[in-house]
């Protein structure tokens, strides 16, 4: 194993890879969640205020970490009591090789992982005191994730229970993920952030997508900004072959639409610092409760309870509860 930080990860040989991605699997009883997507390292400053355009800012406390909406969303899976593995793709460099490091001392099955000749990911964070953030990535090895990697991991998906997507990889590479698990008859979420334009067959692929506020009225031009706007965004979803579609409300809460009905699950009144990486542990949170047999309303209260703890904490990883800490 190389167990020296400062060597280049370019210099790892095949046993040391393999020794580096050899995962210590717990939680194995309960179903398999595979998680494809972005692995990044975060840079974080925290700021009285968020710069406008042109405008610089002094800030206060730096923080770097381990992030990415994949590896978040993953992490919290893993850390909220589910049996996860997860495929992404990181640099040849310190960045690649902590994060591998990382996933695999909690827990999940790091064997997916890919090396690329891209640098690692990174994402520049700022969060205001209110507990807003914006967040600039540079993709990195994120970026080089191909259809011919997501086929190359085909028997993984598809022996998968829940596979879960984001959109900080390339699309082309989400689809691709998204129709063989489809095809196998695994249950597909995905939630599509980062925003942007998806092909129309992307959808009839989904069991589950689970958008913000911003993200479906981006998706269907339909402001979902109320409970009507939002069953109206809803719809336009379904009617491309969604089967559901969960609508989180940031500190309001989430509504849940399923086999047709539209339920309110409101979220607990906290003090939030940060709501970074809260998206992402309700996503994984979701998952691990739907992979355990519970219904879609209940995962969404177990989601709620979890994304509280996030927002309470400063940081991506670093804020994810455990499962013991969860109370419903």
């Amino acid at each position: 194993m190389c167990t020296n930080y400062a060597q280049s990860f370019a210099q790892l040989t095949t046993l040391d890879y393999n020794i580096l991605t050899t995962n210590n699997l717990i939680n194995m009883s309960e179903k398999k969640i595979m998680v494809i997507g972005s692995s990044n390292t975060d840079m974080t400053v925290v700021a009285d205020r968020l710069p406008v355009p042109g405008e610089t800012v002094l800030g206060g406390k730096f923080a770097m970490g381990p992030g990415g909406k994949g590896a978040n969303q993953a992490v919290a899976a893993q850390r909220l009591g589910g049996n996860v593995s997860f495929i992404c793709k990181v640099g040849k460099d310190i960045f690649g090789e902590n994060a591998i490091r990382h996933y695999n001392n909690e827990g999940m099955d790091t064997t997916g992982i890919m090396l690329s000749e891209q640098p690692s990911g990174v994402a520049l964070i700022s969060v205001d005191t209110h507990a807003e953030n914006c967040i600039v990535v540079a993709s990195g090895a994120n970026g080089d994730i191909t259809e011919a990697d997501i086929e190359s991991h085909r028997k993984e998906i598809e022996a998968a229970s829940i596979l879960l997507l984001q959109l900080e990889i390339p699309v082309e590479a989400v689809v691709r993920a998204a129709k063989i698990g489809h095809e196998a008859g695994v249950y597909v979420v995905l939630n599509p952030a980062p925003a942007c334009d998806l092909p129309e067959e992307i959808y009839q692929y989904l069991s589950l997508i689970i958008p913000n506020q911003t993200e479906i009225a981006l998706m269907t031009g339909i402001e979902a900004r109320d409970e009507e706007g939002a069953a109206k965004a809803v719809e336009a979803l379904r009617s491309k072959g969604v089967q559901d579609v969960i609508v989180t409300m940031g500190s309001k809460g989430s509504m849940v639409y399923h086999q047709g009905q539209a339920t309110f699950v409101p979220s607990k009144k906290v003090n939030a610092v940060d709501t970074t990486a809260a998206g992402d542990t309700y996503c994984g949170g979701l998952c691990v409760a739907l992979s355990e047999g519970k219904d879609i309303i209940e995962a969404a209260k177990f989601a709620t309870a979890s994304s509280a703890l996030t927002v309470q904490k400063r940081g991506a990883q670093d804020s994810i509860p455990y499962r013991k800490d969860i109370i419903l």
